[in-house]
């Protein structure tokens, strides 16, 4: 093949159309995989326990909560339990929260804290 012939090749309608969709893929791809492409998940992140998700989820079903996030801590004798959530912030979403997570773990009321994110 001639370089004359690959200049009238490119200067075909068809092939126009046919480089710039590939440019515009290519494009597309690159915004995605700056923009869109998932973090790595850090190795020093908290992950959360099993027994933490299955809180999460209970304390989740309460009026007036959206979100929430539990990590619990075991010390020799005490256990303490930190709540994180969202939602409405009051003191009955508050004291529900409290009562549920200290329930569900059997722990005393004044060793779970409750925080509104």
């Amino acid at each position: 093949m001639k370089i004359g012939d690959i200049k009238n090749l490119v200067k075909s309608k068809p092939v126009k159309i046919v480089l710039i969709c590939l440019a515009a893929l290519a494009l597309l791809l690159a915004v995605w995989k700056v923009f869109f492409a998932s973090e790595p998940i850090r190795s020093d992140a908290y992950q959360a326990t099993e027994e933490e998700k299955r809180l999460a989820t209970l304390l989740e079903k309460i009026d007036g909560v959206t979100d929430a996030t539990v990590m619990i801590g075991r010390n020799d004798d005490t256990t303490s339990v930190v709540v994180v959530f969202e939602g409405t912030d009051g003191i009955l979403t508050r004291l529900r929260i409290t009562e549920v997570a200290a329930s569900a773990l059997g722990v005393v009321q004044s060793s779970v804290i409750v925080y509104a994110a």
